[in-house]
Parts: structure tokens; sequence; C-alpha cells
């Protein structure tokens, strides 16, 4: 259900998705679509908590895969690239929603940046000795960087192969946050 929801949501939007169509997409009658999902709204945030899982799973499994910072910033730059470039376009229930205003989808958004960011501060913190509010920019502004350049690399249709566009925004971001030295 879930499968046929998304791929709904991705063609129409949350919007011009219809439950009829959802039930009709998940071979599934529409009592039994919402005995899963009281609502389309339900159904949606229910996709919505799944890609965000998916994602932080993915970021925090890159973060935390070494201990070399410069190995960390590639592997968290390749992994963000990688799951916008995935076909099943996850990365527009996520990144494109034109629910995004709604007060749970912009907290669900919201809890998300948090948590990277403040992976990536914790990060920051323990190797500069920064304050944490200071890593905590810094953490952002990492975070910021692979979100708007991976959805730009995805607006390019191919034309950038995915490793060279991740390990051109890895080289930038590398070069930047290798200027705070570490702390011993």
């Amino acid at each position: 259900m879930l499968a046929a929801a998304q791929e709904v949501f991705v063609a129409n939007g949350y919007h011009g998705a219809a439950m009829d169509e959802i039930a009709e997409t998940a071979h599934v009658s529409k009592p039994v679509l919402y005995q899963h999902f009281p609502s389309k709204r339900d159904l949606y945030l229910a996709l919505l908590d799944s890609h965000l899982s998916k994602l932080i799973d993915l970021l925090l499994g890159a973060l935390n895969s070494t201990t070399d910072n410069d190995e960390r910033v590639q592997a968290v730059m390749r992994a963000y690239f990688r799951f916008i470039a995935h076909d099943d376009q996850a990365h527009r229930l996520v990144f494109e929603s034109d629910l995004i205003n709604d007060p749970d989808v912009s907290a669900r958004l919201e809890t998300f940046n948090k948590t990277f960011a403040d992976a990536v501060a914790r990060v920051i913190a323990e190797d500069t000795k920064l304050p944490d509010l200071e890593a905590q920019l810094l953490g952002r502004g990492l975070a910021g960087m692979a979100h708007v350049s991976a959805r730009y690399w995805l607006e390019t249709d191919g034309n950038l192969d995915l490793d060279v566009a991740s390990d051109l925004i890895y080289r930038l971001a590398w070069r930047g946050i290798s200027r705070f030295p570490k702390e011993t």
C-alpha cells in the first residue's frame, strides 16, 4: 500500500492524489486502505516518516562509518546524493512536498534536519572544541550544502555523473571544514 501511495503521490502531488486511485494502484478496496490509514494525510505522513527514517539512517551510517573526517564528509555527501538519485523518487515526498506548510510535515522535516545537523555538530565540537552553538551552525551549513547541491544535481538530468557531483561537493565541504583544526 505504501508503494502504491508513493507512486500516486509522486505522480499527482499530495493535493492531486485520491484515495480511490491509491487503493486501485495497491489492488485493495478503499475500505481496506482506510483500515490501515484513516486518512490520506495519515498515509502521506507514514510515507514521509519511512523515507526520513531511511535517509537519516543512511546519513548517520555514513557519518559513523569512519573516524577519518575527510572520509566522513565524502561518505555523507555520497549518501545524500545517492538517496536523491534513487529512482523511487522518495526525495520528492521529502523535499518537494506540496504539503510543506502542514505543521506535522514541517515538524518532521525540522526533526530530520536537526537530528542530522546535531550529529555533524557533535563530531565538529568534539574535534575542534568549538562551542556548541558554533558547531551547530557549521552542522546546519554542511547539511544544507548537501541538501541543496544534491537537489540541484538532480535537476541536471544526469548531465553530471553522480560520483563526480558528490565528489565536487565533498571537496568543497572538506576544504572548508578542514580549516577548523582538530584540538587534542
